[in-house]
């Protein structure tokens, strides 16, 4: 809708300029938040799409029941939206964008302000897309999201790309992992960081009850721990893993998490 400024795009070979009719017919949308008409069932609410991709009634009809039933609606279809919870909801627009069965499904941040059970559910849905060879190309604040879900993450920040690649590629940009450790007793957590720092020779971050340390040799692990062992401290929890992708990306952006929403954003293309 908006003519730009340069370069091109191309959805399935369709030039986005050229070819906007043919790219509008592959295509659904699921933006930031639910477009249902929350005056309307379910059932209405998906006909009414139907009907506009001038579907014939009963065959919007029969898409309309056939999308409840794949997003567990079905009960609900004849209730009107406003009485759906924020996880029906997202469901049901979700839906909604699938009515003309498109080959490329943008999501914009689909689980903002959902609960985490609901938010497990859709992750299952767009999981269920992508085996059936939807190509979904998805926005999310949640890097956990990202690391759920994406084949290909492009990291934004400021409007520049600053990474990209699978999520283990970019976890293995930092070149460390994460060591954790917890010991049993809390009062303990100031030794346990002194060793930390005398072994790795950096200061680990501490927290109440825990410290946490990228290490970049997982052979200092089973020093740490002879050390810990010689001064009686027990570890409650020690663990070595990979940097998550919310490290990464305070990694890739100097340590600076923008707390404007608008302007730092994580971008992934699930195909």
């Amino acid at each position: 809708m908006i003519r730009p400024d340069a370069g091109r795009a191309a959805v399935g070979g369709f030039d986005v300029v050229r070819d906007a009719h043919q790219v509008r017919s592959l295509i659904g949308l699921t933006g930031q938040y639910a477009g249902v008409d929350e005056s309307l069932t379910g059932v209405e609410n998906l006909v009414m799409i139907g009907r506009l991709l001038d579907l014939p009634r009963r065959d919007a009809k029969e898409r309309a029941r056939e999308l409840l039933r794949r997003f567990e609606l079905e009960d609900a279809g004849d209730r009107a939206a406003k009485t759906y919870s924020g996880g029906m909801r997202r469901r049901l627009d979700l839906a909604a964008s699938l009515v003309g069965r498109p080959q490329v499904l943008f999501l914009d941040e689909p689980t903002t302000g959902l609960d985490p059970r609901s938010r497990t559910e859709l992750w299952g849905v767009v999981r269920g897309l992508m085996a059936e060879g939807v190509t979904v190309l998805l926005t999310t604040q949640y890097l956990e999201e990202a690391d759920q879900l994406a084949d290909d993450i492009v990291v934004f920040d400021h409007g520049q790309v600053i990474a990209s690649g699978t999520p283990d590629q970019l976890k293995s940009t930092t070149g460390a992992q994460i060591l954790e450790i917890k010991p049993a007793d809390p009062a303990r957590v100031d030794l346990v960081a002194q060793v930390v720092a005398d072994v790795v020779g950096t200061w680990p971050d501490v927290s109440a009850d825990q410290v946490h340390v990228q290490v970049k040799d997982p052979s200092v692990v089973p020093a740490i721990v002879r050390l810990l062992d010689e001064l009686g401290v027990i570890a409650a929890e020690l663990i070595l893993r990979k940097s998550s992708l919310d490290e990464v990306f305070l990694t890739l952006t100097g340590g600076q998490a923008d707390t404007d929403v608008k302007k730092t954003d994580v971008k992934k293309v699930i195909a």
